[in-house]
């Protein structure tokens, strides 16, 4: 835990605890770390609700937290259907709800169970994918979202050591059968393994190459959050301003996975060859433009393609819009309305010359009863109508975040 703080006096920790062996035996562990500095540790239970056992699988993990003296909360998930991409939207509803209960309870740290085995099976699929070095690098340590600080302490302790550790506490897990479904490619992976322990020589050796890559990913984001430091200026309506010459691919990636409101940055080739010669081009949902304003002679522009923006969404509150913009939990739009590009209405605002058209045109606007209702980026119409649906740019994944903490580090 000591590489992934520093932390809080007292410090409250939140450990996703899905009943199985490895979650558990972190629940375990976290109790007595955060118990020896003064604080304390909640326990989340997840209920997918993909199982007819899942419920009393949940509630069996609820007391076997309260046995240990650990407080816990039960999430049950609503609306998950099975069908094509079930594992990615249970994991993306899973993390959602996981992050809220954090936000809800004030805690700013959410650790996670993955382990030496999970990490191997993890460098494994990624290379069959023909991830880039980022890739391969496998999951982080420490990984910083808008809610919480995400960590994973056991990227190096093989399953046997944890299962042995519940053994020695008298303790037992569930088994989750989806483990072992075939169906999976992860769980394909674990079965041509043949290592359930996590001790063997293929798990170690592909441990100890996410370690080297982790090292190196790294020394790059740090590289990268340096150079975008000198070299752009990130506007909060959603653009940024680049000046001439060269730049990092890994910082030209970051910059336009941000712009984009993606998750991911693009491919590594396609980033060299721009990342060289930064010029007028399309990549990855972001257009690249000369900056006639603002911006000294040479510079681009980059702003978010006009063919890639989202569709409107319904403006509620905490609403999100293209990966990138985020309506405040506590809005008051008026009813029905939407929130999606301003678009061709950016006409109406060509007065305002300090703005390029292509930002004005991408900047998210909202519209009741098909009218234009509120631009609060620029102002429109009013400060008070824009405190009522205040916008803020919260992209997926920002440019620079928390340096990744290698998994050699621990």
């Amino acid at each position: 835990m000591v590489p992934l703080g520093p932390f809080e006096p007292a410090p409250h920790l939140a450990v996703a605890v899905s009943g199985g062996a490895d979650s558990l035996a972190l629940a375990l562990l976290a109790r007595d770390w955060a118990g020896a500095a003064g604080g304390m540790v909640t326990g989340l239970v997840v209920d997918h609700g993909l199982r007819p056992a899942s419920a009393d699988e949940a509630r069996l993990t609820l007391r076997r937290l309260a046995g240990i003296g650990i407080a816990a909360r039960l999430l049950v998930l609503e609306g998950l259907a099975r069908g094509p991409g079930l594992a990615a939207r249970a994991r993306t509803a899973r993390y959602a709800a996981l992050e809220g209960a954090c936000r809800q309870a004030g805690i700013l740290h959410l650790l996670l169970g993955h382990h030496a085995a999970d990490q191997a099976e993890t460098v494994a699929m990624r290379l069959l994918a023909r991830s880039g070095p980022a890739g391969l690098a496998g999951m982080a340590a420490l990984a910083e979202t808008e809610a919480v600080r995400l960590l994973r302490p056991l990227l190096t302790v093989p399953p046997a050591r944890l299962r042995a550790t519940l053994r020695a506490a008298g303790l037992d897990w569930v088994e989750d059968p989806s483990n072992a479904d075939p169906a999976a490619a992860r769980a394909r992976l674990r079965l041509l393994r043949a290592d359930r322990g996590g001790t063997g020589p293929a798990t170690r050796a592909l441990v100890a190459a996410a370690r080297l890559r982790g090292a190196a990913r790294a020394g790059a984001e740090c590289t990268a959050a340096g150079e975008l430091a000198a070299r752009a200026r990130l506007h909060p309506e959603g653009f940024a301003v680049l000046t001439p010459g060269p730049i990092g691919a890994t910082a030209l990636g970051a910059l336009l996975r941000m712009l984009g409101g993606q998750a991911h940055a693009p491919s590594p080739r396609q980033l060299a060859v721009l990342a060289a010669n930064p010029r007028p081009a399309t990549l990855a949902g972001v257009s690249l433009l000369p900056a006639a304003r603002p911006g000294p002679p040479g510079a681009l522009l980059l702003v978010r393609e006009p063919a890639a923006l989202a569709a409107p969404v319904a403006a509620q509150p905490g609403a999100r819009w293209d990966g990138r913009f985020a309506l405040a939990a506590d809005a008051t739009p008026p009813a029905s309305a939407m929130l999606g590009a301003l678009g061709r209405d950016a006409a109406r605002f060509a007065d305002r010359r300090h703005w390029p058209a292509a930002v004005l045109r991408a900047l998210p606007a909202l519209w009741a009863n098909a009218n234009l209702f509120a631009v609060p980026q620029i102002g429109y119409p009013d400060a008070t109508t824009c405190r009522r649906v205040a916008l803020a740019f919260r992209p997926a994944a920002p440019a620079c975040g928390a340096p990744f903490a290698a998994a050699g580090q621990l």
